[in-house]
């Protein structure tokens, strides 16, 4: 008996306009798929990430996050999409407020806003935030001539550092947003300095006010040379704003928006949520923002 196709769904992430955000492609019915199988879908399928649900029960459901180059511990643009793909599509309950995804590595509960009954928003709690010493200042000059500008576009009163909430990104603080678009990197030097360095990914990032920043995401080792808009790294960010005490708390918790995307006409928004643990160090991370479901499809065996 010849294999069926294998159905997967097209969604937009972190954002309601088509076009716009991250896209990610959702298998929702991986059960019994090997590792092998998900790295080969996820390479023919040709999106940057493609989520797999390969078992649920409840309110509970079990995702593994892959790359063209190999699986990863999170996505949180996957992860935002698939929260809310998973109600609209019925396979969790009309009405559901709370979901939980079972990573590899832990659980991730999920809080979901409706709008006259339909589900608009997903606040997802990402891995806790961890942090390692940054790199020498010679590093740092040898990554901005990579990205193509001068030290000089550095912002002196943001912090630069490498931070992980999922993946190790490298975070670097430019005066202004119109710098951050300037960057045009060199992508195979790029991809050689974040292996040396022990990142996934690089983010530039500028103030656009007091709790909110622009962004752009390099991540050539995973095999995406500019990621639209990112979950994970947006969630580290946040939390090495938030120990770095620049951006200002409310209620024990800081609370900033990250827009990305612009340089690649596919704008989209990410609502970050930073708590603090008694001894006032980041100890938990939110993730908040939109999908829209694009196109549904199947891919031949």
């Amino acid at each position: 008996m010849a294999k069926a196709r294998i159905p997967y769904l097209l969604v937009d992430a972190f954002t309601d306009t088509p076009g716009g955000g991250n896209r990610v492609a959702l298998v929702l019915d991986a059960r019994g798929m090997s590792s092998e199988e998900m790295h080969q879908i996820t390479q023919r399928l040709g999106y940057p990430q493609v989520a797999f649900v390969t078992d649920w029960l409840g309110g509970s459901y079990s995702v593994r996050f892959f790359t063209p180059s190999g699986e990863v511990e999170f996505a949180g643009h996957a992860a935002i999409a698939l929260a809310l793909t998973l109600v609209r599509q019925g396979m969790a309950r009309e009405g559901e407020t709370r979901l939980f995804l079972r990573t590899p590595v832990e659980t991730l509960p999920v809080e979901l806003e409706y709008e006259a009954g339909v589900p608009v928003k997903a606040i997802l709690r990402g891995p806790s935030p961890r942090f390692r010493d940054p790199p020498q200042w010679r590093d740092i000059q040898e990554v901005m001539e990579v990205l193509g500008v001068g030290d000089r576009y550095l912002h002196r009163g943001l912090p630069y550092g490498v931070a992980f909430t999922g993946l190790w990104s490298l975070f670097l603080p430019f005066v202004a947003p119109g710098l951050v678009d300037e960057v045009e990197p060199e992508m195979e030097r790029l991809g050689e300095l974040c292996a040396r360095l022990e990142v996934s990914t690089l983010h530039a990032y500028a103030p656009l006010g007091p709790r909110t920043f622009y962004a752009r995401d390099f991540a050539p080792l995973l095999g995406i040379p500019e990621d639209p808009v990112t979950g994970s790294a947006n969630a580290a960010l946040g939390a090495l704003l938030a120990r770095a005490g620049v951006v200002p708390r409310r209620e024990g918790a800081v609370n900033l928006t990250v827009l990305q995307g612009h340089r690649l006409g596919m704008p989209g928004t990410v609502e970050v949520r930073v708590e603090f643990s008694a001894g006032g160090e980041p100890y938990r991370v939110f993730i908040g923002g939109k999908a829209v479901h694009i196109d549904s499809s199947g891919l031949e065996p």
